[in-house]
């Protein structure tokens, strides 16, 4: 099952992607949050029904999906866990030489989230604006002290995600927080996918980042150090995952910081990050006002 969430007029609207088409599910006549988080919290028949509705949708709630203004899958994640140095290509270029035995965690919110589509903001206090292209998994059971054998039945599916940072900020004290949550950087979706549609742990996924057609990053997602389900399992041993929570699994090698000269974004840039079999969520970058 494929869920986007799209701009209705003046309000939030959810839908099921079928092909090259969108199924309005308010006006199939199912009552649901036009956020997954929602509809992850919303328990096994609320998913259930949507289901159904893949194959029963009434021809009146179809819609192109061309046509839609495409909003964040979620706007109200308990936690965004972000990971940080996750694979070996990366730590090695920002100079990490040793791979690291435990990941390195950060926190976003949901003030910094952005629709796929939609505008990454340049902050008029920094130029130093980098990309960093992410698989992201959705939460969809909670639990703590999850083993890692049983770790991935607590997600319940994945989209992308540009963890888009403010270098300069970031790097100021050893906290990263700041330079990762400014308003407009957070990019998101285009559509939450099911984790049956997916391999396990959606490993073996080509991953790739691109700046003005130019490829910046491409991996697979089998080179995470910590795949999906060691993530669970470990951050578990730690706090509750609760149904909704964000985890973004971190960037491969490329990033504008690492390169010589540093390349970072500026106005009119457009950013893509593409995963295979999930999607592409392609921003252009605008100045902050």
């Amino acid at each position: 099952m494929r869920l986007v969430v799209f701009q209705k007029i003046a309000a939030r609207a959810l839908g099921i992607r079928a092909g090259n088409d969108v199924y309005d599910v308010a006006a199939a006549g199912i009552d649901a949050p036009a956020d997954v988080a929602e509809i992850l919290r919303g328990g096994e028949k609320l998913i259930a029904d949507l289901r159904a509705l893949e194959t029963r949708a009434p021809a009146s709630s179809r819609l192109a999906l061309s046509t839609l203004h495409l909003l964040p899958p979620t706007r109200t994640a308990g936690k965004i866990i972000c990971l940080g140095l996750n694979y070996v290509s990366h730590a090695t270029e920002v100079g990490v030489q040793k791979t690291p035995d435990y990941p390195t965690v950060f926190l976003r919110a949901n003030t910094s989230l952005v629709g796929p589509h939609e505008p990454i903001i340049r902050p008029r206090i920094s130029e130093a604006l980098d990309f960093e292209g992410e698989l992201v998994a959705f939460v969809g059971t909670s639990g703590r002290h999850i083993s890692q054998r049983d770790a991935l039945s607590h997600i319940a599916g994945y989209a992308v995600f540009n963890d888009v940072s403010i270098r300069d900020y970031q790097l100021r004290t050893t906290q990263w927080t700041v330079g990762k949550n400014f308003d407009g950087t957070g990019p998101f979706g285009p559509e939450f996918v099911s984790a049956d549609e997916l391999p396990p742990g959606a490993a073996g996924l080509n991953l790739q980042t691109r700046l003005n057609g130019e490829v910046m990053q491409n991996a697979s997602t089998t080179n995470m150090i910590f795949g999906v389900a060691e993530t669970v399992a470990l951050l578990s041993q730690c706090f509750t995952l609760e149904v909704g929570d964000l985890l973004v699994m971190g960037t491969p090698s490329g990033v504008g910081n690492a390169r010589e000269p540093k390349l970072f974004m500026k106005h009119g840039d457009i950013c893509e990050v593409e995963i295979e079999r999930i999607g592409v969520i392609r921003n252009q970058i605008v100045n902050e006002a």
